[in-house]
């Protein structure tokens, strides 16, 4: 290897940085997810609430997380945090995780979103049983190779440097956000005072929405225990909207003056992103009835809110708008994975030669192994679940991350803090509460949400001791 590839080389400026967080949050979630939270919710003010709630950890972790972005500036962010906080095994823990479901399996639903929504201009795509073919015995529908060939055209260009997946995270970014508020600001022009009012009645009442075969809907109060449990069940959706804001940390190594920039991009890109997403959901609040968020067709919320702003042109617009969110929103996710399985790799706990750097001072072997991982949960056709069920795991995770600033603190007082968590010591033990709640009542009342992901998890244990086994070795 060459001196000049030993290393990242730092090219990205806070803008670049900025762009990647609000670039990875933004991907299909906050176009589909509203309509199961109103049918756990049954209520406007709720869904609000729900939005909000989850706004308010994300920002109070990413404000958390400019600390360790400051005492630890070098790829891998979340993987080495936890490492430096606790031990070797948790950070492999979390790095395992990573690479078996959270970042490759969010890679592979964002992709397949992609290629739904292309299906509005390539009706082959449509997901339909006739859309499909047989291959090995596996029946492959061709939204799902549409998917695995974007997922491939990605990660081939960002092998060829991180300024050109800067340019095209840029550009995508930066055209989603202005379609985002575009939307927006149409909403509110198109304001319907009516279904506003009728869509906050009994809005502060948890009720389980459902639809009889008639097409009637009823609505079914629930007592407080079982309340909170729909509402947990309900913030799987914004978390999962909300999440990847933290992949801006794994890139550390390649950002001008990492001390500074990566803890005020964290903070502007997950404000701009919570500001986004609570201004879309008043939207569909304010331009579609409840019942019709709630049982929009294939749960496209944004598609019912634009049909009603622009009429029969709104399915285009919005097809269009997703098309350009998830193409952007997956190079953000691909650029930055792969950092962490080359941090793991350095560290003996991964294969080789992710731990190398080609020409363009990329890990390209991480790139391409992130890639076939994410193509075979495409094929998989479970990563929809598999999101689902890893929530959980992440939000511990995000948990452990946060404790590990008083941990830190506490064993190394004198390290340099250039930047200081906000709020310290309230604000973190607020997302920490926040954050164990959460987790709680989802193992008490949505336990599908809670063992697989935990299960996924502890089969990192053995693997650990089997990379220290073969580490000893060499």
């Amino acid at each position: 290897m060459s001196e000049s590839t030993k290393g990242f080389k730092p090219t990205l400026g806070l803008l670049d940085a900025t762009m990647i967080v609000a670039g990875s949050m933004i991907g299909s979630g906050i176009f589909i997810v509203s309509a199961d939270m109103l049918k756990d919710l049954g209520s406007a003010g709720w869904l609000l609430a729900a939005w909000l709630i989850t706004g308010i950890m994300t920002l109070i972790a990413a404000v958390s997380y400019g600390e360790l972005s400051g005492m630890f500036p070098k790829a891998g962010g979340q993987y080495v945090y936890l490492k430096e906080a606790y031990n070797p095994l948790v950070g492999f823990l979390y790095g395992w995780s990573f690479f078996s479901v959270i970042q490759t399996g969010t890679i592979a639903a964002v992709a397949v979103g992609f290629a739904k929504f292309a299906g509005y201009f390539f009706p082959a795509l449509a997901w339909e049983d006739t859309n499909t073919f047989s291959v090995l015995g596996l029946s492959i529908h061709y939204a799902q190779l549409v998917a695995i060939v974007l997922i491939v055209i990605l990660t081939f260009i960002n092998t060829k440097g991180v300024q050109t997946g800067k340019v095209i995270q840029t550009i995508f970014t930066s055209t989603k956000l202005l379609s985002l508020f575009g939307l927006i600001i149409a909403g509110f022009i198109a304001f319907n005072w009516d279904i506003w009012h009728a869509n906050w009645n009994n809005a502060w009442t948890i009720q389980h929405m459902t639809r009889g075969i008639d097409g009637t809907i009823s609505f079914e109060p629930l007592v407080t225990g079982v309340a909170l449990g729909a509402m947990a069940s309900a913030m799987v959706g914004t978390i999962f909207s909300s999440d990847a804001w933290n992949n801006v940390t794994f890139i550390a190594g390649e950002i001008k003056n990492p001390k500074r920039n990566i803890g005020l991009s964290l903070f502007f890109g997950t404000l701009i992103v919570t500001a986004i997403y609570l201004l879309i959901n008043v939207v569909y609040l304010a331009t579609v009835p409840l019942h019709d968020l709630a049982f929009a067709k294939d749960n496209r919320v944004a598609l019912s809110a634009s049909e009603a702003i622009f009429g029969s042109s709104g399915t285009i617009i919005i097809a269009i708008m997703i098309m350009i969110s998830t193409f952007g929103c997956n190079n953000g996710l691909i650029l930055a994975g792969a950092r962490v399985y080359y941090t793991m790799a350095n560290d003996q706990l991964f294969f080789k030669k992710a731990g190398t750097l080609n020409k363009n001072i990329v890990p390209e072997w991480a790139l391409w192994i992130q890639c076939a991982m994410a193509c075979v949960l495409c094929l998989s056709g479970k990563y929809g679940d598999l999101l689902d069920m890893v929530s959980f795991i992440v939000v511990i995770f995000y948990v452990l991350t946060i404790a590990g600033i008083f941990i830190l603190r506490k064993s190394r007082p004198d390290a340099e803090r250039p930047y200081k968590a906000f709020g310290y010591p309230v604000l973190p033990i607020l997302y920490i509460i926040m954050g164990v709640s959460f987790c709680s009542l989802l193992i008490i009342y949505k336990p599908q949400f809670t063992w697989p992901g935990l299960i996924i998890t502890l089969i990192g244990i053995p693997l650990y001791y089997m990379a220290v086994a073969n580490k000893k070795k060499d």
